[in-house]
């Protein structure tokens, strides 16, 4: 296993036999928590593999949140806010996506941005990880710089922002990515 030898082994009985077939002991709480996401993309790409699921992105979504908030220090709002995940102590409202590139997907575009013209969030919060959840790129992305570089797809009743060209050069986008990563 990639994550080396672990003392302990897992207390949920499924895993655990699972693990005991392969003579493998795994402390998932002495893991940090780049580790277990590592470790969660791993089984995902078996899963994969093996037409269990479709996709390798989860638990992308909640994880970036949680990076982005604790690196910007914005409180986080509730699952079900539409527009904005976190606000900042200013008040500022932030929408946040992430984005994992793989070998088979090197796709850079991020989930769909919905009600733009509402306005509900001031800046977006954007990362992009490698296969392995190594931050690539962080942006902090004005409002209506989203706008300018996001196309409307009617399709998807949203705008869509790809993460590459000249919007990684725009003097408007910050670079978080230093915040992010420590």
């Amino acid at each position: 296993m990639a994550f080396g030898h672990w003392d302990g082994v897992l207390r949920t009985p499924p895993l655990r036999r699972a693990l005991a077939v392969k003579r493998v002991r795994v402390n998932l709480k002495q893991m940090g928590v780049k580790e277990l996401l590592q470790l969660q993309a791993s089984i995902t790409k078996e899963l994969k593999s093996r037409g269990v699921v479709r996709t390798q992105n989860n638990p992308l979504g909640d994880y970036t949140e949680w990076l982005v908030a604790k690196a910007l220090d914005l409180e986080l709002e509730a699952n079900s806010k539409a527009g904005y995940d976190g606000v900042d102590k200013n008040g500022t409202r932030v929408q946040i996506k992430g984005r994992r590139v793989t070998p088979t997907n090197n796709s850079r575009q991020l989930s769909a941005i919905r009600k733009y013209e509402e306005k509900d969030f001031d800046e977006l919060a954007a990362v992009i990880y490698d296969e392995n959840f190594n931050v690539i790129e962080a942006l902090l992305i004005p409002h209506e710089v989203v706008g300018e570089y996001a196309s409307f797809r009617e399709h998807v009743n949203a705008h869509i922002l790809i993460l590459k060209g000249p919007i990684l050069s725009d003097p408007r986008v910050k670079c978080i990515k230093q915040a992010v990563c420590s």
